[in-house]
């Protein structure tokens, strides 16, 4: 999210793993869930700084409290250029996120990762721990349903593609199915995590979650 759930450029950091520089602001997707264009980097950075500044702004009074007026002060942004890339603050907001979501949903397969993960729970657990005090600010925010339901459906993609690669003998429908179930699973395990204090290392929830992705796809050994 505009700083990508509170630090847009250390979202993989935490993770110890390389994150790829194709950024893209509502990417059309391929049948596989990869985006096809790269944002142009004026756009680019214009976007950002706007969600950078609602970001921040966020940090400092309830998101009902605050005005486009306010992003484009922070941002020094025009307002008609605003308008041209969203329709007011609550598309910005998602924007934003999905665009971090899309960039972590698909680490794994833009970095060439040869292990057996679908997923990159450690790299986003690992970052959700660093942001703690921003999750708070997001239900506070009444915009939590709508991050988790964006969450899921980067995911869903995002594992999709994985599937296709380490469980080719699935049928696309299959892939389909089982990426949607594996991400409602990765989400619904985070939103526990976080209310159970973070108690389990972002590495334990990592590898239960693959553990229990790879007994259901009947290959417990891998």
């Amino acid at each position: 999210m505009g700083q990508t759930l509170g630090m847009r450029h250390n979202v993989l950091n935490a993770g110890s793993q390389k994150m790829p520089g194709n950024q893209t602001k509502h990417a059309h997707m391929s049948g596989n869930g990869a985006p096809l264009q790269k944002m142009d980097r004026r756009v680019r950075r214009t976007r950002n700084a706007l969600g950078d500044a609602l970001v921040a702004l966020m940090h400092e009074k309830p998101f009902a409290a605050i005005r486009i007026q306010d992003v484009l002060d922070r941002a020094q942004i025009s307002r008609s250029t605003f308008y041209t890339h969203y329709s007011d603050k609550d598309d910005l907001f998602l924007s934003d996120a999905e665009d971090f979501f899309e960039i972590m949903a698909f680490h794994l397969s833009r970095d060439g990762e040869r292990s057996n993960r679908v997923a990159p729970m450690r790299e986003m657990f690992a970052h959700v721990a660093e942001v703690r005090k921003f999750y708070a600010t997001i239900v506070a925010s009444g915009k939590l349903h709508d991050i988790l339901e964006l969450g899921q459906g980067c995911f869903a993609c995002g594992i999709e593609q994985r599937l296709e690669k380490l469980k080719p003998d699935l049928s696309p429908r299959e892939r389909t199915i089982l990426a949607n179930a594996f991400a409602g699973a990765f989400m619904s395990l985070m939103s526990w995590w976080i209310h159970r204090g973070m108690s389990c290392t972002p590495e334990q929830m990592d590898a239960l979650y693959h553990r229990m992705v790879w007994s259901g796809l009947g290959d417990s050994n891998r």
